[in-house]
């Protein structure tokens, strides 16, 4: 058996913007998906999820495309379970020459679809597991643009490098078109508010794109959220921590212009902002899901865990690591 672990992320600025060319800042967060894999030698998939949904499931089907398992639980969870760890084994197989299949299973800390890259760290995970089984070791760039296809397909082409590239290398990174690149670390003291939802990644990503090719205006917010990423990467350079707050809210106004807030979200939002977080956005697609918040008290982590509509609130701490091998 192979193991291998890699981090979720926060984005700090940039969501959505970065799928046309903005640039966006994002931060690894110790919350890990865990995939393990074992060889099998009838060229199957056993996906067994410990925690894509309450009970966790266990699916096993073939390679053969019209093969699809049969079982009772959710489409949306099956889908999540197989297609993202599917493209991945394809991955594996196309840099190893080796058309093996595996028993796969997957442990993880981070909430599914809910904005913290939990398919990203899956796919790398999954990848750099499987290449190692089969005795080749990538390095982190090439880990990166490997899941960022998984990703790619899965998304029907709709994703970005940045979830992939920031969980294959862990600390902080900046995306801006295929320009992906670590920057330096920053002090920011995160917190993280869930709902218990998740949105859908490629719906969101499609209501973005059609309002920006209907509307100037949409064109104008994405550019401006662009805009907001680079005067938050110089408050972050000065240590700005008030600034960066300030930008964050301003950012979190962009995209709920842009309509993929929620109700749950901007309730989380309001609740830390009011607790005193220095700034507080929704962080991923969203449509429900994740909110970060920006505050060294406990007051917003606190404020959150009273708010009706949040299920957990936590503090993230920065994860400097990225993929890690565990055998």
């Amino acid at each position: 058996m192979t193991r291998s672990s890699a981090p979720g992320k926060v984005y700090l600025f940039g969501e959505h913007a970065v799928v046309y060319d903005e640039p966006a800042v994002l931060c690894a967060i110790e919350r890990r998906a865990q995939v393990e894999v074992e060889q099998r030698s009838d060229g199957k998939l056993r996906v067994h999820a410990e925690d894509l949904s309450l009970d966790g499931f266990t699916v096993e089907y073939g390679a053969a495309a019209d093969d699809r398992p049969d079982v009772d639980v959710s489409e949306s969870l099956v889908t999540a379970a197989t297609q993202y760890v599917d493209s991945a084994i394809e991955q594996v197989r196309d840099v190893t020459g080796d058309e093996v299949g595996f028993d796969v299973t997957i442990e993880s800390d981070i909430p599914l679809g809910a904005g913290l890259g939990s398919s990203a760290a899956v796919a790398v995970a999954a990848i750099d597991a499987g290449t190692r089984a089969l005795g080749t070791i990538l390095e982190s760039d090439e880990l990166a643009e490997r899941a960022y296809r998984t990703e790619y397909e899965v998304q029907e082409g709709q994703a970005s490098r940045a979830d992939t590239f920031c969980s294959a290398t862990g600390g902080a990174v900046r995306v801006e078109g295929d320009d992906c690149r670590p920057t330096e670390s920053p002090d920011v003291p995160i917190v993280i508010g869930f709902d218990g939802g998740a949105g859908d990644t490629g719906e969101l990503v499609s209501g973005v794109r059609s309002l920006r090719e209907e509307y100037d205006f949409a064109a104008d917010t994405i550019e401006a959220i662009g805009d907001v990423v680079r005067n938050g990467e110089e408050a972050l350079v000065d240590d700005d921590l008030e600034e960066v707050g300030d930008l964050m809210n301003f950012n979190h106004g962009l995209l709920s212009a842009l309509g993929v807030s929620s109700r749950s979200l901007d309730t989380m939002v309001w609740a830390a902002r009011d607790a005193g977080a220095l700034g507080a956005k929704l962080t991923g697609a969203g449509g429900g899901g994740c909110i970060v918040a920006l505050d060294p008290t406990p007051e917003a982590e606190t404020a959150l865990s009273f708010t009706p509509g949040c299920q957990e609130a936590f503090r993230a701490e920065l994860a400097e690591t990225g993929v890690e091998r565990l055998e």
